[in-house]
């Protein structure tokens, strides 16, 4: 047996080296942890286990399964230490379990904090020890707090904060303390946790492991005599908010930068308060670990009015370019582009030209003339939606699909928000999405993509006389003007009906139960709330309705909140489909892509995920709505699971070829972990669901290869 050795490689910590008594009979580690969020700081999703390899990942067997009771978007990526996992739920509690059974160690539940009990979308925590390995802590968030836990208990650790916890509003540099959570988990640089968050003023800070103090902060709307001020109104940083950085960190620790990838700025979907080029908003920025000084940046969308936060972390990886290796920082994007540049200068691998957009028709907006398009790697899904690309899965809904995209057209990846309905696509939940890719050490990056449209509609929240609209004249402009017209007059040539004479050719029941079921190319609005249903039925039965705060029947409505904002507000986040629920675009609908960040060129790209019910009537699998990521290992696989049909899968990675499903519980829209304990390696998914319509769940499940019989 060879002599134990200790090292740490990409977040992994290897103790010794056995020969794991299967199939594979290779050598392999005793125990390799998943320490960190992602796999490792780079944020690489790589594991150099290799036990589970092509040979034999047809044989995964489920090892264990663990049940939260909970449902919700379960989607964390869960760490393993020292042959214990831990998983944060959809309610905050955190729970350790022994990461070979699945038998439960501890809980710790938030209820019994200042925070109460969280909800949905923890992706993570953070895991940090000391130098010597001694002491240790696990970092989570619930509500406006940061916890610090003792990783062997699940008790808090009272030296940290006020009793083990601080405020995440706390140290921003605004007065009083904002309301911030934390969805994603931040990055451990020495003795400090780097963390973005979610909503307040826009920040990135290093706290204090022990002590919870704050060593430094960069302030992402600058102030007066900071970098990129000018690119704002002079006093946007009093009032402007958004641009945290939700979506995580990555670290080059040896060269102590960190790269932070930031939000939008708010109002998402107008911009007439804060004209300019708003850095660093839709940026990837450089910062020094140490100092949080800023080193380098790339806005990735300027003067952004589309929602199109940077949704995934960036991932470090080296490649071969033009004949010498060069440490690399990819940053993926919602509308399916990657930038990859020079991690230490900044300097694009290739380059990242400047090309018009339209323009806004919106008073007061002022759009970004231009917007960047790197020349590689080429985009990972159409970047268009044209009359090619109406879905071909049924007569109905190519019919459907044509009707309507001639009626509201697509205008490319960057369409200026407009009174006027248009097709979203590149959607509003990517391309890529929180998952973010995997990258292996030949070069090569991995990563789904979505390819579904959305609706893209702003409506005036008041008429032209100053007033607010109805909540029923208003959700009607939102979800039925596109086809019966802005004045319910019906558009005649494209075949829809007016509305003007309804009450004539329907009753009001007859109406409703139409809105619910869905007739001829309309497609049901059963998802729509109940009481918005009816605001709009009201609305196209001469009802009055009042303005959103007051009430029915002559009684005067209170001011809408509308009226003390913004004159536009966004339609909503409505995915187009057809009369069936399917993605109103010819598939794919969602893919898995890997491309050569050596070359710049795509390997492969595959469909990923199908409809059974679709596939039994003699259609292609189409791919699925997509959320969570690959991991790549040294085994030669991929897995993933992320797809709308509660599966988990495993590819080549140098093909795309699939080597294996099974079925989950629950839909798989997290990012699996890889590990190995007492020589058995393992794959464990949070299946929780919740996502596309589909059921909700809260499980865990584990994967390895059959143990030997004597």
């Amino acid at each position: 047996m060879p002599s134990v050795f200790r090292r740490s490689l990409s977040g992994f910590v290897l103790t010794a080296l056995v020969a794991w008594p299967c199939a594979a009979r290779a050598a392999a580690p005793a125990n390799a942890d998943w320490a960190v969020y992602l796999g490792d700081k780079h944020r690489s999703l790589y594991s150099p286990l290799q036990q589970i390899n092509r040979a034999n990942v047809a044989q995964l067997e489920v090892a264990w399964t663990f049940d939260t009771g909970e449902k919700g978007e379960y989607q964390a990526n869960n760490l393993v230490i020292g042959g214990v996992l831990y998983t944060p739920t959809p309610s905050r509690k955190v729970i350790a379990l022994d990461a070979a059974t699945g038998r439960e160690l501890w809980r710790w539940d938030p209820a019994t904090t200042p925070a109460g009990v969280g909800g949905r979308r923890q992706r993570g925590l953070v895991f940090w020890q000391d130098a010597a390995g001694g002491e240790q802590r696990l970092f989570t968030a619930v509500g406006n707090f940061l916890f610090a836990l003792d990783p062997k208990t699940g008790r808090l650790i009272p030296g940290f904060g006020e009793n083990g916890a601080i405020p995440l509003g706390q140290g921003l540099d605004v007065e009083g303390t904002p309301r911030v959570g934390l969805n994603t988990p931040g990055v451990i640089f020495k003795d400090t946790l780097i963390i973005g968050g979610v909503g307040g003023p826009g920040a990135v800070r290093a706290i204090d492991v022990r002590t919870g103090a704050r060593r430094w902060i960069f302030h992402l709307i600058p102030r007066p005599g900071e970098y990129g001020h000018d690119t704002w109104p002079a006093d946007a940083y009093k009032t402007a908010t958004g641009v945290m950085p939700w979506s995580g960190q990555s670290l080059d620790e040896q060269r102590g930068i960190v790269y932070v990838a930031t939000k939008t700025a708010e109002p998402d979907f107008y911009g007439g308060d804060r004209h300019g080029q708003n850095l660093f908003a839709n940026s990837l920025v450089a910062l020094d670990a140490t100092t949080g000084r800023r080193l380098w940046h790339f806005q990735i969308v300027h003067h952004d009015l589309l929602d199109k936060d940077l949704p995934c972390p960036p991932v470090l990886l080296t490649v071969t370019h033009r004949g010498r290796k060069v440490d690399a920082v990819a940053q993926g994007s919602k509308h399916g582009l990657l930038f990859v540049f020079d991690r230490v200068t900044g300097e694009p691998l290739w380059p990242i030209e400047e090309r018009p957009v339209p323009a806004s028709d919106l008073r007061g907006e002022k759009a970004w003339p231009t917007q960047p398009f790197p020349t590689k790697p080429a985009p990972f899904m159409r970047q268009r939606y044209t009359e090619d690309d109406v879905s071909d899965i049924t007569p109905e809904a190519r019919a459907l699909t044509l009707d309507r995209i001639r009626i509201s057209p697509n205008f490319g990846p960057f369409p200026a928000p407009s009174l006027k309905e248009s097709i979203m696509f590149p959607g509003f939940d990517g391309g890529m999405e929180w998952g973010g890719g995997a990258a292996d050490p030949d070069g090569v990056y991995y990563v789904n993509i979505n390819e579904i449209p959305w609706i893209l509609q702003m409506v005036e929240t008041r008429r032209p006389d100053g007033t607010a609209r109805p909540r029923g004249e208003r959700d009607y402009l939102v979800h039925c003007a596109a086809c019966h017209g802005m004045d319910r007059a019906g558009i005649p040539l494209a075949g829809f009906p007016s509305l003007l004479d309804l009450g004539g050719r329907r009753t009001r029941e007859q109406a409703a139960q139409l809105t619910r079921q869905g007739f001829g190319r309309m497609p049901a609005f059963d998802r729509l709330p109940e009481p918005q249903r009816e605001a709009i039925l009201d609305y196209v039965y001469g009802v009055a309705t009042p303005a959103a705060g007051g009430e029915k029947k002559g009684k005067k409505a209170a001011p809408a909140a509308e009226d003390r904002g913004p004159a536009y507000a966004f339609g909503g986040f409505r995915r187009w489909t057809d009369h069936q629920g399917y993605p109103a675009i010819k598939p794919p609908w969602g893919t898995l892509n890997a491309v050569d960040l050596n070359t710049g060129e795509v390997k492969w790209k595959i469909p990923l995920g199908e409809y059974p019910e679709l596939t039994a009537r003699g259609v292609p699998p189409t791919g699925t709505e997509n959320y969570g990521g690959p991991v790549v290992t040294a085994g030669g696989v991929l897995i993933i699971a992320a797809t709308a049909d509660e599966t988990i899968r495993a590819f080549d990675k140098d093909t795309g070829k699939l080597l294996w499903r099974a079925p989950l519980p629950f839909s798989g829209n997290a990012t699996p972990s890889t590990y190995m304990v007492n020589g058995r390696q393992y794959v464990v998914i949070s299946a929780g669901g919740g996502k596309s319509g589909r059921p909700a769940g809260g499980s865990l499940v584990a994967f390895a290869l059959p143990v030997a019989r004597p």
